[in-house]
């Protein structure tokens, strides 16, 4: 049976967080979850106040984001971060593109940051939404980027759900993916033409071919995400937790 280490996006509870920082994130570690993608702490907690935190709940942190769509970050400062609080090696980017040039000129700047966070030991991923399965001349701008982009320099963080948005199957796409996808960001999709996001198991996508693929490809960590919830988005991560534990997937 294919087995991973879980961890949490802490997008899914970022109401939560605003509210009760340490109560949520005791929360989110009662649940069973392993490991977190985290960022800096917000103020009145210091990052080393933070990692003992997280040292006393049992979640490590696995890596962080560096922004939506800009490329305005300091990637010294989130490697500083990453050591700080004995973190993963993992950095996420997202971006938009509105033209197959932009997606060149935005691959070259992907090389870039990732030769940064490189000489730090720190790989940069592409997180995936699903206007990256725009094409521009017949072709995905996804696959345009992963061409472009250096596999040492820039890795994906594939997301299930934002795969199955648009248009294609996850299994199929992660397929592509060897040695390429070291976290996997998991989220399932209501059966229905609104394709609403539901807790892991609790839609139509096959988690066991997912986790099996995710393993032949060399994934490391799954990261459950939910970006809204019809149910208490806390309720909603034991909810994933357990189907993941059902599937024998944890």
């Amino acid at each position: 049976m294919t087995q991973f280490p879980v961890a949490v996006q802490p997008y899914t509870v970022r109401e939560q967080l605003s509210k009760d920082y340490i109560g949520t994130l005791e929360k989110i570690a009662a649940i069973g979850y392993q490991g977190i993608e985290l960022g800096r702490p917000p103020e009145g907690i210091t990052v080393a106040e933070q990692k003992a935190l997280l040292d006393r709940i049992g979640l490590k942190v696995i890596g962080t984001h560096a922004g939506f769509d800009t490329f305005d970050f300091n990637p010294d400062d989130i490697a500083d971060y990453l050591e700080e609080v004995d973190g993963g090696k993992f950095v996420a980017l997202s971006l938009r593109f509105a033209s197959r040039d932009e997606v060149l000129a935005k691959a070259a700047k992907l090389n870039e940051a990732g030769e940064k966070f490189r000489r730090r030991g720190v790989q940069l991923l592409y997180h995936n939404h699903d206007w990256e399965f725009a094409k521009f001349d017949g072709e995905y701008a996804l696959d345009i980027l992963l061409r472009e982009t250096d596999p040492s320099l820039v890795q994906m963080e594939l997301d299930t759900y934002w795969v199955k948005r648009g248009g294609e199957d996850p299994v199929s796409y992660l397929a592509k993916l060897q040695n390429r996808c070291p976290l996997l960001h998991i989220k399932d999709v209501e059966a229905g033409e609104e394709q609403f996001f539901a807790e892991i198991g609790e839609g139509i996508l096959d988690f066991k071919a997912i986790a099996q693929t995710a393993r032949e490809v060399g994934a490391g960590w799954l990261v459950v995400e939910q970006d809204q919830s019809r149910r208490d988005p806390l309720e909603s991560l034991a909810i994933s937790y357990r189907n993941l534990q059902g599937l024998g997937l944890i």
